[in-house]
């Protein structure tokens, strides 16, 4: 499998990169275009990061997808707010779809834009075996819009209206690159924080773990999908 997996920002891509490494695999730098990556050879891995935001996450996957050929699937990869009251900090969040909330559209009463996460990797993934593991993996929608969310109310409000496990910026921008270019998509988050006011400083505290078990979760699956 040609696996791209992009992070939103270098520290989640380190992140993830240093889990990688941890477990024995080496990485080699190179470069997609314009855009440096690191490429996980025993994996099937090429690691990239996106930026911050949708917009230029769009951007730059599109770039990937252009320049890099044909890949089985995209990853849209970070860190999370969790919405739903059941999640703990470093759990995984699966995205069985990605809903941008952001979309103010005041002219019409039509739904949120909603990009469904790559139905065969879903189903795969709900497969990984986690009983070794100490995160909590979990398949709902995730939502996706540039604002932060920091205040109880807001949180309680967006859950309500979407039914999203979990808030992050970048991926509806990737979920629209790849629905553009045909190239199944999928966005998983780990959980740093409960979108409160503590929210900045909980990200920074827990973005190691996050992206550490998000990185498990995918090198499991990997794993599994060769021993099936």
């Amino acid at each position: 499998m040609k696996l791209l997996v992009v992070t939103p920002m270098r520290e989640e891509l380190n992140g993830f990169l240093q889990t990688c490494i941890r477990h024995g695999y080496a990485a080699k730098t190179a470069a997609i275009g314009r855009l440096p990556v690191a490429r996980i050879p025993d994996l099937g891995i090429t690691l990239a990061r996106g930026g911050t935001g949708k917009a230029q996450f769009a951007v730059q996957t599109q770039h990937l997808l252009d320049k890099g050929g044909d890949w089985d699937l995209v990853v849209c990869a970070g860190a999370a707010g969790a919405l739903a009251a059941d999640l703990s900090v470093g759990d995984v969040v699966v995205a069985t779809a990605t809903i941008e909330h952001d979309y103010d559209n005041r002219f019409s009463t039509r739904p949120l834009p909603r990009f469904e996460g790559a139905p065969a990797a879903i189903d795969s993934l709900r497969r990984v075996p986690l009983a070794s593991h100490s995160f909590k993996a979990h398949f709902g929608p995730i939502v996706s819009g540039d604002e932060d969310i920091v205040d109880p109310e807001r949180r309680r409000a967006l859950h309500q209206s979407t039914g999203a496990l979990v808030v992050a910026w970048e991926g509806a921008g990737g979920a629209r690159a790849c629905a553009f270019s045909g190239v199944p998509f999928v966005e998983i988050r780990g959980v740093t924080d409960v979108a409160d006011q503590k929210a900045p400083s909980d990200f920074e505290a827990n973005l190691g773990v996050a992206m550490g078990n998000v990185a498990a979760l995918i090198l499991s699956w990997i794993d599994s999908r060769s021993r099936s």
